[in-house]
C-alpha cells in the first residue's frame, strides 16, 4: 500500500513538473518578442491605379493568384460584419483562442461522433495561412500558442484584415477583394449586404461553395452568414428578409485591363511597389479605346494600327494612353507600343519652325511670303498637292500647311537652331547633326515618337512652358521651362485654330458651341505615317496612324485619317473647368504693318492695317517693298509733289525677305545682281539698303547679323571700317543699332568680303510714321 502510494505521489509530482514546465515554456513563448510581419503581409498581386485610386490594371502574383491587398477601412464594414458573424463571433472578446468556441466544438464532435466543428478563431486562421494546416493535437497546439502569441504583439484590427487579405475565396483568388472584383465586378466597399455575405462566406469551404460552379451550396451559405448576423443583432429583422430574398448575382467579371502597353511599360515598378499609381482616368481611357477600335473598323487593314496619348495641357498628365488599337491582336503585334516608336512626322513639326522664327525676330505672322516653285540644287521642295498659292501670309501658309513658305522660313532661321530648339522641346530622337536634317527637317524628314510630340505641342499649348509628360502620380518636383515666350504663343493660337472636321463655321449660330480648338496634321513621305494634334488650354490629344510594318498606303493622310480620329477623341473628353482659350493679357500690342507685306509699314507704304504682334518682339524689319520712283528726290517734298510710289520684290522664294529686297536697281530683284556674291558669301541681316527704326524698347535696338554661310564658317565684322566682332556656327554675333548711316562689312578666313549700307532711323521718325 505504501509502494502503490509512493508511485502515485512521483507521478504525480512529475505531472506537476511537467504541467509547470510547459505552462512556463508556454508564458515565455507568449512574452517572448515575435517577428509578425510575415503573418499580416499578403502575397499581393500587382495594381496600376489610376489617378482616382481605382485599379486599370492587375497582375498576378508570384503564385499565380490574384490577390489585392486592402486596408480595414477599403474593405468596408458590411464585409467586416458579415465576416465575423460566419467566423468568429466572439472575435473582439478572446485572446487568441475562443475557450467557449472550443468547448462547444468539442461537444458537438463527441455528440455526433464525428468532426462537425472547429474551434479555431479568426486568429488561429491567420496563423495557420502563414504556417500550414495540421491536424494533428501538438500541431493545434502549436498553432493556438502561435495565435495567443500574435494576439499579443498585434491589435485586432490588423489581424482581422490580414485575414480578409489573405483567406482563400475560390478558383485563385486570395483575400475579399479579388472576390468581390470576380465576383461581382466592383471593390469590397461597394458590395450590397446580400454580396457581403456571399464573400464572407466562401472561406469556410471555397471550392465546394464557389459560386460560379456551385449556386446552389453558395446560395444556402450565404443565407446561412445572413442569419447569422441578424442573431447577433449586426442587421434588422426587415434588411434580413430583403437580404435573403435577393438572387445569388454572382459571375464572371474580368479583372480591369485598360491601358495594357503602360501596364506592360510600369511592370517592374508596380511589381516591386505592389500598388503604383499613373494620372490616368480610367473612364478617359475606356473612352478612348472604345472609340479607337470604332473608328479602325472602316480601314479594314489598308491602315492596321493607331496610338493616341490625351493629356492635360496645363499639367501635361495623361489622362489616356493607347499604344495600339488591339493589345492582342493587331497585325504586326499589338503588343508593340506605337506611343514610343520612331516614325516619320511629316508636316507636323511646322509649327514648332514658324514659332522658333517669331520668337527670333525673323518672322512676323502678318508677313507675306512667297509660295512658288523653291530650287536648292540638289534639294527641291514641293508643295504636297503640287500646286502653288503665289503670295500668301505666314499664318495662311502654316494654316494650309504649305512645304515651301515653311522651308524659306526655316533657311531664314537656320537648321541648327531648330535642331537645337526641337531637342529643348523633348524630341529625343534628332541625335544626327542639323547638316544631315539639312532644310527638310521642317518638312519631317527625320523621327519622332508620339508621346515626344504630344509633350511638345503641350508646351504650346502650355503657352510655353516645356514639361515632360507625367504618367508616374505623385513623382516629386517636375522640371519645367519656358521655350518660348507667351505672346508668340498667342499667335499660334491664333494661326493653328481652324474647325474640326464636320464641325460648322466658328461665327456661325450653334445650340452648344464646343470649346475652341487648334490642330495640326503630317504625313509622311511615302503616305507610311498620318498624324494630327488637337489642343487648347484644356487638353492636348496626340494621333498616329499607320502600319506596325511601316507599309504604306494612299488613306495614311493626316488630314484625312489622323484629325478625324483626334476630334473624335478631343470632342469626347469631359468638360474642364480650366478655361479652353488663353487670355492675351498684355503679351500682344497692335503694330501698324504694310497691308501687302505684313511688315512694319514705311513710309512709303500707301496702304497699312493693324495687326496684333508679341510684345516681346522687335518691330525693327521695316517693310522694303514701297519705295519712291524718283530716288534722286526721296525726301522734302509736298504731298502736292509727292513722289510716286512703286514695289520691287524678290525674284524668287529663296532668300525671300521683303525687309531686306534693298536697291540694287529701280524694281529690279537683288537676287539676280547678288547671285555671284552669294555663291561665296552674302550678308543677309541687315539688308543692303534696308532702313531700321529704333523702337526706344531696353535690348529692342539689336540686330542678329546673318550671312549665306551661317553654320559653316568663322566670319570677321566691320562696322563703319572698326573691327566689330566674331561670329561662328556656334556663336551668332549681335549688333546694336545707332542712329544714322552705316556700312557694315564681313570677311571670311580666305579673304572673301561683302558689304551692305543701312540707315537707322531716330525713334522721332518712327512716332511720325505711326500717326500717318
Amino acid at each position: 500500500m505504501k509502494l502503490r502510494r509512493l508511485r502515485w505521489s512521483r507521478w504525480s509530482a512529475i505531472v506537476a513538473i511537467a504541467v509547470v514546465a510547459l505552462g512556463t515554456i508556454a508564458i515565455v513563448l507568449v512574452m517572448a518578442p515575435m517577428d509578425t510581419a510575415p503573418y499580416l503581409k499578403s502575397l499581393s498581386s500587382g495594381e496600376l491605379l489610376d489617378r482616382n485610386g481605382r485599379v486599370m490594371y492587375a497582375f498576378l502574383n508570384e503564385k499565380d493568384q490574384w490577390c489585392f491587398e486592402r486596408s480595414f477601412d477599403e474593405l468596408g464594414p458590411r464585409l467586416i460584419d458579415a465576416t465575423l458573424a460566419a467566423e468568429d463571433q466572439r472575435f473582439y472578446r478572446h485572446f487568441g483562442v475562443d475557450p467557449v468556441a472550443v468547448a462547444r466544438a468539442l461537444w458537438q464532435n463527441v455528440r455526433h461522433a464525428r468532426i462537425v466543428s472547429g474551434g479555431s478563431t479568426i486568429t488561429m486562421q491567420v496563423v495557420k495561412l502563414c504556417r500550414g494546416s495540421s491536424h494533428s493535437v501538438s500541431g493545434k497546439a502549436a498553432q493556438a500558442l502561435q495565435a495567443i502569441r500574435l494576439e499579443r504583439h498585434v491589435d485586432k484590427e490588423a489581424i482581422l484584415n490580414a485575414y480578409l487579405n489573405g483567406a482563400p475565396y475560390g478558383l485563385n483568388l486570395v483575400g475579399a477583394e479579388a472576390a468581390s472584383l470576380r465576383y461581382f465586378g466592383k471593390p469590397a466597399r461597394e458590395l450590397t449586404l446580400s454580396e457581403a455575405a456571399l464573400i464572407a462566406a466562401l472561406p469556410k469551404a471555397p471550392t465546394r461553395l464557389m459560386p460560379l460552379d456551385h449556386p446552389e451550396a453558395a446560395l444556402a451559405r450565404r443565407n446561412y452568414v445572413l442569419r447569422r448576423m441578424r442573431e447577433d443583432g449586426r442587421i434588422t429583422d426587415g434588411e434580413c428578409r430583403n437580404a435573403l430574398k435577393e438572387p445569388l448575382g454572382a459571375k464572371w467579371h474580368e479583372f480591369p485591363a485598360l491601358a495594357p502597353h503602360l501596364a506592360m511599360l510600369l511592370k517592374s515598378d508596380v511589381l516591386r511597389e505592389g500598388r503604383l499609381a499613373v494620372t490616368l482616368d480610367t473612364e478617359v481611357q475606356r473612352s478612348v479605346e472604345g472609340v479607337v477600335a470604332r473608328y479602325m473598323r472602316r480601314y479594314r487593314g489598308d491602315i492596321s494600327n493607331a496610338s493616341v496619348i490625351v493629356a492635360d495641357a496645363s499639367s501635361a498628365s495623361v489622362l489616356a494612353r493607347v499604344g495600339s488599337v488591339d493589345f492582342f491582336n493587331t497585325p504586326g503585334g499589338g503588343q508593340v507600343d506605337a506611343c514610343r516608336v520612331r516614325r516619320s512626322p511629316g508636316s507636323s513639326l511646322k509649327p514648332f519652325t514658324y514659332a522658333l522664327a517669331m520668337e527670333q525676330n525673323v518672322l512676323y505672322a502678318s508677313e507675306t511670303l512667297l509660295d512658288d516653285s523653291l530650287d536648292f540644287g540638289t534639294y527641291n521642295p514641293r508643295n504636297y498637292d503640287a500646286e502653288y498659292n503665289g503670295l500668301i501670309s505666314a499664318a495662311d501658309a502654316l494654316r494650309h500647311s504649305l512645304n515651301v513658305p515653311a522651308v524659306m522660313v526655316l533657311d531664314r532661321l537656320g537648321t541648327g537652331a531648330l535642331h537645337k530648339f526641337l531637342q529643348g522641346c523633348g524630341l529625343s530622337t534628332l541625335n544626327r547633326t542639323p547638316e544631315e536634317y539639312g532644310l527638310g527637317l521642317t518638312l519631317g524628314d527625320c523621327e519622332v515618337r508620339l508621346d515626344e510630340m504630344t509633350a511638345a505641342y503641350c508646351m504650346l499649348a502650355n503657352l510655353g512652358v516645356y514639361r515632360p509628360l507625367q504618367i508616374v502620380a505623385e513623382n516629386g518636383v517636375v522640371p519645367q521651362r519656358r521655350c518660348l515666350s507667351r505672346g508668340t504663343c498667342l499667335k499660334m493660337f491664333e494661326m493653328l485654330e481652324q474647325p474640326l472636321p464636320d464641325e460648322l463655321e466658328p461665327n456661325l449660330i450653334r445650340a452648344n458651341t464646343p470649346p475652341r480648338a487648334c490642330w495640326k496634321t503630317g504625313t509622311s513621305t511615302g503616305h507610311h505615317d498620318a498624324w494630327a494634334f488637337v489642343f487648347n488650354r484644356q487638353y492636348i490629344v496626340g494621333v498616329w496612324m499607320g502600319n506596325n510594318d511601316g507599309r504604306p498606303s494612299n488613306r495614311l493622310v493626316g488630314m484625312l485619317s489622323a484629325l478625324p480620329l483626334a476630334a473624335r477623341v478631343f470632342r469626347a473628353l469631359p468638360p474642364s473647368n480650366m478655361t479652353s482659350w488663353p487670355n492675351p493679357e498684355d503679351d500682344l500690342r497692335d503694330i501698324r504693318v504694310c497691308a501687302v507685306s505684313g511688315l512694319p509699314a514705311s513710309k512709303w507704304c500707301e496702304r497699312t492695317k493693324h495687326v496684333l504682334l508679341p510684345r516681346t518682339q522687335y518691330v525693327n524689319r521695316i517693310c522694303d517693298v514701297h519705295y519712291p520712283s524718283d530716288e534722286s528726290d526721296r525726301s522734302d517734298r509736298s504731298d502736292a509733289s509727292a513722289p510716286r510710289v512703286s514695289e520691287r520684290w524678290p525674284g524668287s522664294p529663296k532668300g525671300w525677305d521683303l525687309a531686306k529686297v534693298g536697291a540694287s536697281g529701280k524694281g529690279r530683284p537683288v537676287e539676280a545682281a547678288n547671285a555671284q556674291r552669294r555663291a561665296n558669301l552674302l550678308i543677309r541681316e541687315p539688308a543692303n539698303s534696308g532702313e531700321y527704326v529704333l523702337t526706344g524698347e531696353q535690348q529692342g535696338d539689336r540686330v542678329r547679323l546673318r550671312t549665306s554661310l551661317d553654320g559653316v564658317a568663322t566670319l570677321y565684322w566691320y562696322l563703319d571700317e572698326r573691327f566689330l566682332g566674331l561670329s561662328s556656327p556656334d556663336q551668332p554675333l549681335m549688333m546694336d543699332l545707332r542712329p544714322g548711316s552705316h556700312t557694315l562689312a564681313c570677311m571670311t578666313k580666305e579673304g572673301v568680303l561683302d558689304k551692305v549700307s543701312f540707315n537707322v532711323s531716330e525713334p522721332e521718325a518712327r512716332l511720325q510714321f505711326a500717326k500717318q
